[in-house]
């Protein structure tokens, strides 16, 4: 059994309310950041813009994918909507229970079926746990299974371009939008993961080709861009 070492983190600034150790993360590209775990436990005050923007797009239904400790779930939840929020990690789903999270599904989402939903929200950089460009197409397939007839995905993404013209780093002979990861906490790492960042032209590409209009809402000065899609009629 691998260590959730991203769960144990939560975990520990849960129970103590403040860091003590860091969360870092190891990048393919040769970085090492220290990711700060009281971002997943923000409060609205602390949301930027684009996710508000998204916030307020949902409607009916809707699926929190990847919902880490609940933010947006206890956001939407206090607005009225029904919100089922979906995550792997069994210890984050724990804290979300603690936080009154009231609809918690502990599945991967790909395993994740059986249900219809109105809106399916991906903040976050949520659209990431495709990994790479074949997993975005299978995300977006298994989306349609998940989606009523009006359905609708929201999430946003970045371009991550900058990184190889700013910061004199190699292109990899795969899309540079796949990186991989690996998190450290006290001294421990978990399992390697890979994580999909999009630039919005090959995005609309892939997501025309599967049937999807793509509108692209928001996008601020860090290359970080907001996106609402729906299947075509």
């Amino acid at each position: 059994m691998h260590r959730d070492v991203y769960g144990e983190a939560l975990d520990d600034y849960f129970v103590h309310q403040e860091e003590k150790f860091p969360l870092v993360l190891h990048t393919s590209y040769g970085d090492r950041d220290e990711m700060p775990v009281e971002i997943f436990f923000r409060e609205p005050d602390d949301f930027p813009e684009l996710e508000f923007i998204g916030l307020s797009l949902c409607d009916g239904r809707v699926l929190d994918v990847g919902a880490g400790v609940g933010s947006h779930s206890l956001y939407l939840q206090e607005k009225g909507f029904e919100v089922d929020a979906l995550e792997l990690s069994q210890t984050a789903c724990h804290i979300m229970q603690q936080r009154g999270v009231q609809h918690i599904i502990c599945e991967d989402f790909y395993k994740f079926e059986g249900q219809k939903y109105d809106t399916l929200l991906l903040l976050m950089n949520g659209i990431g746990l495709a990994g790479d460009v074949d997993g975005f197409r299978k995300l977006l397939q298994h989306s349609k299974e998940l989606l009523t007839e009006n359905g609708q995905l929201i999430f946003d993404s970045s371009d991550i371009s900058y990184l190889y013209k700013d910061y004199n780093i190699k292109k990899p002979a795969h899309y540079f939008g796949e990186i991989q990861y690996q998190y450290e906490y006290k001294g421990k790492k978990g399992n390697l993961f890979k994580w999909l960042y999009l630039d919005q032209d090959l995005l609309i590409k892939i997501s025309h080709e599967l049937g999807w209009v793509v509108q692209i809402l928001y996008e601020d000065e860090n290359d970080q861009y907001l996106v609402r899609m729906e299947l075509k009629k």
